[in-house]
C-alpha cells in the first residue's frame, strides 16, 4: 500500500515559489530596456561685459591696456576674471601692442579666494625662454588684468604646484599692483 503524499507540502510550496521567481527574473532580464530620453539642454543666457586686459609694447617695457568685450554666463568675479585671462592669452587686437604668450598657448586657470587670485600657469609657460623683461611682463600683464577685476593680489602656481620662480622671477610672494607699476 502506498502512502498518499501531500500536494502542498512545505517543500513543494517553497520550490513552486522559487520556480515562479526564477521565471519572473528571466523575463525581466530578457526585456528590452526603455530608450532613454536625451537630456534637455539648459542654455544659460550669456552676458556681455567689457574688461580691461593688459599687454605690452613691442619693446617689452611698458604695459598697454586694451578694453575687450567678453561673454560670461555668470557675472561672479572668478568667471569674469577667467574670461579676461582667456582673452589675454589670445593676444591683443591692436597691432601696436604685443601679446605676451605665443598664439595657441593655453590660458592659465584662475581661482579666487576672497580678494586673492591664484593663477595656475600651464607647464608650457616654463618653456617660453623669455629674458627677465619678458618674464616680468608675462606676470605683470596677468597681475594688472586680474587686479582690474577687483582683486587684491595674484599668487602664481605652475601646473597646480607652488614654485619658487618662473625663470628669474620670484614667485614665493603674491604680486600686487605696486609690483607692476607702469614704467
Amino acid at each position: 500500500m502506498s502512502v498518499p503524499r501531500k500536494l502542498f507540502s512545505p517543500f513543494n510550496v517553497v520550490a513552486a515559489a522559487l520556480l515562479a521567481a526564477s521565471v519572473l527574473a528571466l523575463q525581466a532580464v530578457q526585456r528590452t530596456p526603455p530608450t532613454p530620453e536625451p537630456p534637455k539642454l539648459d542654455l544659460t543666457e550669456r552676458q556681455t561685459l567689457k574688461v580691461k586686459v593688459y599687454f605690452t609694447d613691442p619693446q617689452v617695457q611698458t604695459l598697454k591696456a586694451e578694453t575687450r568685450t567678453v561673454q560670461v554666463s555668470r557675472t561672479n568675479t572668478r568667471s569674469v576674471a577667467q574670461a579676461a585671462v582667456d582673452v589675454w592669452a589670445r593676444g591683443p587686437y591692436d597691432k601696436s601692442f604685443l601679446g605676451v604668450v605665443p598664439t595657441g598657448t593655453p590660458a592659465p586657470k584662475v581661482y579666487l579666494r576672497g580678494a586673492h587670485y591664484y593663477v595656475d600657469l600651464p607647464d608650457a609657460y616654463t618653456k617660453l625662454r623669455y629674458g627677465p623683461s619678458g618674464e616680468r611682463m608675462l606676470l605683470c600683464t596677468l597681475t594688472r588684468t586680474l587686479i582690474e577685476q577687483k582683486g587684491q593680489d595674484v599668487t602664481f602656481l605652475v601646473s597646480g604646484q607652488n614654485v619658487e620662480a618662473l625663470g628669474r622671477m620670484d614667485l614665493t610672494q603674491p604680486f600686487a599692483a605696486g609690483d607692476c607699476a607702469d614704467q
